[in-house]
């Protein structure tokens, strides 16, 4: 008869209690914490209506907290099945996913990365919400350029793009970059996308101008005094969001 010690009759015991790594038990943990009530403001929050943006898309009201601890607890989930929550009809289960393929991204191998990348890039449809992008971009897809030779022509390939989804994406996966004190790629793509149509891009180039300005805050300006004139008002709001009220001034009324 084999024995098992107290140690071990523990460790499988612990075995036992780990959840299966499929979507469906994903799905079934984010519904555990569905709150009705949160998800119809998320519904408006997220402009979910007819006509908006996020048109047609579905909350079930999980909090960011919440779903960061049930990708620890399925942080070993196959990509196949991560895929299966990607394509989900119902936001929290693709936000979920994208942050489990953040993980996933940060601690794989160069193979899994280049695996992440592909899919990532390969369902850009169903990363429809800025939430979604913001969350993803600058911990997937700018990491994984900067590790390429052609990185960067990809990214300008991204933002030249019909869907608005790949445009932010470009604009966000740029934060890498400017984290790791290289601006250029990030102004070049903040005046590629100038005149672009949808306040939502405006947002996103201003943000990361701003950025930008928290570690050079003459790079801003120099940029600045040669754009600000042709910005979107939006975009021009959240670059100089930082600088005392009367340099906003300045600028809002064109006296630089």
């Amino acid at each position: 008869m084999v024995s098992v010690t107290p140690a071990k009759s523990a460790m499988l015991a612990s075995v036992n209690l780990l959840p299966l790594q499929t979507a469906k038990s994903v799905q079934q943990s984010l519904k555990r914490f569905a709150d009705p009530v949160r998800a119809a403001l998320s519904q408006r929050y997220f402009k979910t209506g007819p006509g908006q943006y996020a048109d047609g898309d579905r909350f079930i009201g999980v909090t960011v907290p919440l779903q960061r601890s049930i990708v620890q607890k399925f942080r070993h989930i196959s990509l196949p099945e991560i895929k299966k929550l990607l394509v989900s009809k119902i936001h929290e289960e693709r936000l979920t996913a994208l942050l489990l393929l953040v993980y996933q991204y940060e601690n794989g191998t160069p193979e899994t990365r280049k695996a992440i990348y592909k899919i990532y890039l390969g369902h850009t449809e169903h990363i429809n919400n800025w939430d979604l992008v913001d969350s993803s971009a600058p911990y997937i897809v700018g990491p994984w350029l900067d590790s390429q030779t052609d990185g960067r022509p990809a990214l300008e390939k991204l933002a030249a793009s019909k869907l608005i989804w790949e445009r932010r994406i470009a604009v966000l996966a740029t934060f890498y970059y400017i984290k790791a004190g290289q601006f250029d790629l990030s102004l070049r793509l903040a005046e590629q996308l100038m005149q672009d149509p949808h306040d939502l891009i405006h947002k996103a180039v201003g943000w990361m101008l701003r950025e930008i300005g928290k570690r050079d805050i003459s790079v801003l300006r120099q940029f600045l005094n040669a754009n600000y004139h042709r910005m979107p008002r939006t975009m021009l709001r959240y670059a100089i969001e930082r600088f005392d009220a009367t340099e906003r001034q300045r600028y809002l009324r064109g006296e630089i």
